[in-house]
């Protein structure tokens, strides 16, 4: 996959593209890059996905926080996965977000040589958003791109409930249902960040913990409570038991934590990169009434964890 930037000088090939911004790239989103690739090889054009860096809504809203499923270097990452051709970057500025439906299609066509657009089941874009589908088609035929509709992605075989999208799977992380999130992603969630300090109480009871510091501000943290998580450092993968709210029973204060308590691993690992990816929510955050029981409770965390993430590289080998 080729990474196309407004400043880019890479040579583009006639495309048939798809526009979004893919937040976590979900199975969704793959179906609809998979139609894309299946229809530019029947007609001999290149793949491409448009995107942009940040949240249309932050342009458009300065105060807007978004719960980002992924950061901007984690979507690219993935989008590459797919096996499209390009990747087109597109900066969205108040200039773009006041394009009319036509006027942002003809820059495609002109700028980037788009022939035919596969637009989403449920997708708008263009100024307010007030057209649709239909307009599409019609504009498409005056400026020469050919104007597709998508077929809608259903996880469950008999096409029926929902469609997945990336607000419902950010809905399901608030709860902490990061085995159903993983189903929908069509992989574990995860954090990316840096080990940094702590309190080095996990250390004097006997589990050292790594606290973790995600790397953007706008991505969504799972709701608290402790969980079962494989932990990437240095190319290796470890198991581990994680822990995201305020450690109550230690009275550490009200600064949210993430620190996970890596099995079989003890090393320094201060300001190294570190990567959690999500396995299953085991319970939620609990005040004990003396450390003697919060270590009898980590011990028991310990066990059950080392259970579940046994049958999860099982499940993997089978799937493989």
């Amino acid at each position: 996959m080729r990474l196309v930037c407004e400043t880019s000088d890479i040579v583009l090939r006639p495309s048939i593209a798809t526009i979004g911004f893919f937040d976590g790239v979900h199975r969704g989103h793959r179906y609809l890059i998979e139609q894309v690739c299946e229809v530019a090889a029947m007609r001999g054009l290149a793949s491409a996905v448009i995107t942009f860096p940040i949240h249309p809504r932050q342009v458009m809203c300065s105060d807007y926080h978004p719960a980002l499923l992924t950061t901007c270097d984690e979507k690219i990452s993935l989008l590459a996965e797919t096996g499209i051709d390009y990747c087109m970057m597109l900066d969205f500025t108040p200039e773009v977000a006041r394009l009319s439906a036509r006027q942002f299609m003809a820059v495609l066509k002109e700028r980037y040589l788009i022939e035919v657009l596969v637009i989403g089941y449920d997708h708008r874009f263009g100024h307010n958003r007030s057209e649709g589908f239909d307009d599409y088609v019609r504009y498409g035929k005056e400026l020469g791109i050919e104007v597709l509709l998508a077929h809608a992605y259903y996880y469950n075989k008999e096409k029926t409930g929902s469609t997945v999208s990336s607000s419902l799977i950010r809905h399901l992380l608030l709860k902490g249902n990061v085995s159903a999130a993983a189903e929908y992603l069509g992989y574990g969630f995860f954090l990316g960040g840096t080990v940094v300090g702590g309190y080095q109480v996990g250390r004097k009871i006997g589990f050292p913990t790594a606290n973790l510091r995600v790397d953007s501000p706008d991505k969504i943290i799972p709701s608290d409570g402790v969980y079962a998580v494989y932990v990437s450092l240095d190319g290796m993968r470890y198991g581990g038991m994680l822990s995201i709210g305020y450690r109550p029973t230690l009275a550490n204060g009200t600064d949210r934590s993430i620190e996970v308590n890596i099995f079989h691993f003890d090393a320094d690992i201060y300001d190294r990169p570190m990567q959690v990816s999500f396995v299953r929510y085991m319970r939620p955050e609990q005040k004990f009434n003396t450390v003697e029981e919060l270590i009898a409770r980590i011990r028991r965390d310990e066990e059950e964890i080392n259970s579940v993430l046994s049958m999860s590289t099982s499940s993997i080998r089978q799937e493989r």
